[in-house]
């Protein structure tokens, strides 16, 4: 009987335990960005203070669940992207889209360094109006001190993580830096 009563305690501190962090999950929010390769650009946004998980992956296309080979032709309109699950208690989406304007260069149109092509482009994709006054806000902000912003902004259909593993975490695999993206204060 004692074991049971262990077991049975056990149990419900596993289940309170998991009901709570469903419930943390629950107050998450995401965001999504395109700027360039995208491991370079979620190099950067994963180690941002409040960011839970990255995931690299397509958006802004024509083709529904696209893969790596359709998307580097150039053909399918996706860009490269990064899909950002941020705690709001830790983090806000101005301060990832700040982050994401000063890791690569807003300006350069379809391309970022040696990566030339519209799945290469920089690009927001934002989920409701109040991601999408914040992106126009920090256009606004760059453009006032003389950028010309080639970013993108426009409304999240739908996200596609990259079907291999290879392309998640890249850097943190490799140990290696980007190549064509470089942190600029720029706020």
């Amino acid at each position: 009987m004692k074991k049971l009563k262990y077991v049975l305690g056990a149990l419900s501190l596993v289940l309170t335990l998991n009901a709570q962090k469903m419930s943390d999950s629950n107050t998450y929010k995401k965001a999504v960005f395109a700027s360039g390769c995208y491991w370079g650009t979620e190099y950067y946004l994963q180690q941002a203070d409040g960011v839970i998980e990255t995931t690299v992956g397509y958006a802004g296309g024509n083709v529904k669940n696209p893969s790596y080979r359709q998307v580097t032709t150039g053909t399918t309109g996706h860009a490269e992207s990064v899909e950002v699950v941020y705690d709001p208690s830790k983090t806000d989406y101005e301060t990832l889209a700040r982050l994401f304007f000063e890791t690569h260069d807003p300006t350069q149109v379809n391309r970022q360094g040696p990566d030339i092509g519209t799945q290469y482009r920089s690009a927001i994709f934002y989920a409701n109006e109040e991601q999408k006054a914040i992106a126009e806000k920090l256009v606004k902000i760059l453009e006032d001190k003389g950028l010309d912003v080639a970013t993108e902004i426009t409304a999240l259909e739908e996200f596609f993580p990259e079907e291999k593993d290879y392309h998640h975490d890249y850097y943190k695999k490799t140990g290696g830096t980007p190549y064509c993206h470089a942190y600029k204060q720029r706020f």
